[in-house]
């Protein structure tokens, strides 16, 4: 089986693009799906073992990934990697900014630490990975950015850290836009809503007993696949998007949207899209579906 992408199978081909957060979840999705598309997918992250097996898993496929190591938190190790990887494979085209992290805890709980650490994995390292490849490469000869947010415009009650992040790098990516522009680098982001992904199950307590029921808070009554995500970034990564920068995409089944005065009827037509041939369903929705 390989991934069944809509988009047609020579998109990237010839092109670098980076993923950071590649070794697991949404990240290791979009990351078979660019190599399906003939992309050389670069996958970063801190834990070796994650990004060696996803990278294993794209060239068994076909595909040509390599991976690398680093904490996107640290400037100097950043500067360093996409230096060494412009290195070894030239300029890079895409970069997609997926890596991040956030735990359940209401504001009045969350310490100084607990708050800079997630605003730093979440908003700093993106901030520090788009900056590089800007001024080492895409500066040079252009190329685009998709930049992960999540659903947290109205607030963001029991991960306040991340949505205060989240919120953050939706007005980095209005502004790189515009101050890269003239050089042909487009910025967007994609903001997903509630996806079925092994993110999922390192929650537990009562956040975890609430994931199940989340759907019915979506109108389209149903929570969204990882492949949806990765559809979207492509999208906005390909030349279909060629005019489209400094633009958030919600993914959420417009959940983000209405109020508790109208109600959610019953879904009659909702289908998911589900290209991914190694999608991995969280253990907290098995038997839920």
């Amino acid at each position: 089986m390989a991934y069944d992408s809509i988009f047609r199978t020579d998109l990237f081909a010839g092109q670098t693009i980076i993923v950071t957060g590649g070794g697991s979840g949404i990240g290791r999705c979009t990351a078979h799906e660019l190599a399906a598309l003939g992309a050389h997918v670069i996958l970063v992250g801190r834990k070796a073992d994650k990004l060696k097996a996803v990278a294993s898993e794209i060239i068994d496929d076909g595909g040509k990934a390599d991976w690398s190591t680093c904490d996107i938190r640290d400037e100097e190790a950043v500067t360093h990697l996409v230096s060494e990887l412009i290195r070894k494979h030239g300029p890079i085209h895409g970069l997609v900014n997926n890596a991040g992290g956030q735990y359940p805890s209401p504001l009045a709980s969350i310490n100084q630490k607990g708050f800079e650490t997630v605003m730093r994995t979440n908003l700093v390292g993106g901030f520090l990975m788009a900056r590089e490849v800007f001024n080492q490469s895409m500066s040079k000869h252009g190329g685009a950015i998709v930049n992960m947010l999540a659903d947290m415009w109205g607030g963001m009650p029991g991960m306040g850290h991340s949505g205060a992040a989240r919120s953050g790098m939706d007005n980095l990516t209005k502004t790189a836009a515009f101050e890269w522009g003239y050089a042909g680098v487009r910025v967007n982001a994609v903001a997903p809503g509630w996806i079925a992904s092994s993110g999922m199950d390192t929650y537990e307590g009562a956040f975890k007993a609430v994931i199940p029921t989340l759907r019915e808070h979506v109108p389209l009554k149903r929570i969204g696949t990882e492949s949806e995500v990765s559809a979207a970034i492509v999208f906005l990564l390909s030349p279909a998007a060629a005019f489209v920068s400094g633009s958030t995409l919600r993914i959420d089944g417009a959940a983000s949207l209405g109020g508790r005065a109208w109600p959610i009827h019953k879904a009659t037509n909702s289908e998911s899209y589900n290209g991914f041939h190694r999608a991995y369903i969280p253990d907290v929705l098995k038997d839920k579906e």
